[in-house]
């Protein structure tokens, strides 16, 4: 359950960076427990969450993550990315996901077996649009999984041109609704 903490803390971000922060609120356990429950995690080696927040999917990741299952984690906002840090501590944690493929490299990881991202895409200008979708398919390895939730169905065409959306699942019971798209790498 989300603490008020955690609800103020989403609040206060949102209020300041609407268009990095994306939500009014962190993703519900309903979001998170379809979005984790969508994936194969029995073929997960490496994960990355993307636009990881406040934790609300990263906290259900040990349910669902084998125990060798490696986990990075990425968050832009700087306090966001501390509490992320403290947190999970067994989690490797950085601040930038347009860098990726050389997070991989220096942490010795060939490559992703999934991608999960709470990233607000359309808010984003294109030419940083693009860079993420190329890091995000450098960094998967074949037949990989990208999975993202948005709150509109605006980054179909450009997620299509880059992978397999398998499917779109809308989850209503998020505030507000989302769409979770389900993806993998030709």
């Amino acid at each position: 359950m989300k603490t008020m903490q955690e609800r103020f803390l989403f609040l206060q971000k949102f209020s300041r960076q609407p268009r990095m922060i994306g939500s009014i609120t962190p993703s519900s356990r309903f979001l998170a427990n379809t979005i984790l429950g969508s994936i194969h995690w029995e073929h997960i080696e490496a994960v990355a969450e993307l636009g990881a927040g406040t934790g609300a999917i990263t906290k259900r990741l040990s349910q669902y993550a084998g125990e060798k299952t490696k986990v990075l984690l990425f968050e832009q906002e700087p306090e966001l990315f501390h509490k992320l840090k403290t947190n999970y501590p067994s989690y490797d944690c950085h601040p930038d996901a347009r860098y990726l493929t050389q997070t991989l490299q220096q942490s010795g990881i060939d490559g992703l077996d999934c991608v999960i991202s709470g990233l607000p895409f359309y808010n984003f200008p294109q030419l940083m649009r693009d860079q993420l979708m190329k890091q995000i398919h450098s960094a998967l390895k074949p037949g990989g999984m990208f999975v993202a939730f948005q709150y509109s169905l605006q980054m179909r065409k450009q997620f299509s041109s880059s992978f397999e959306v398998e499917r779109v699942a809308f989850m209503p019971l998020n505030i507000p609704p989302a769409f979770i798209y389900i993806c993998r790498k030709r």
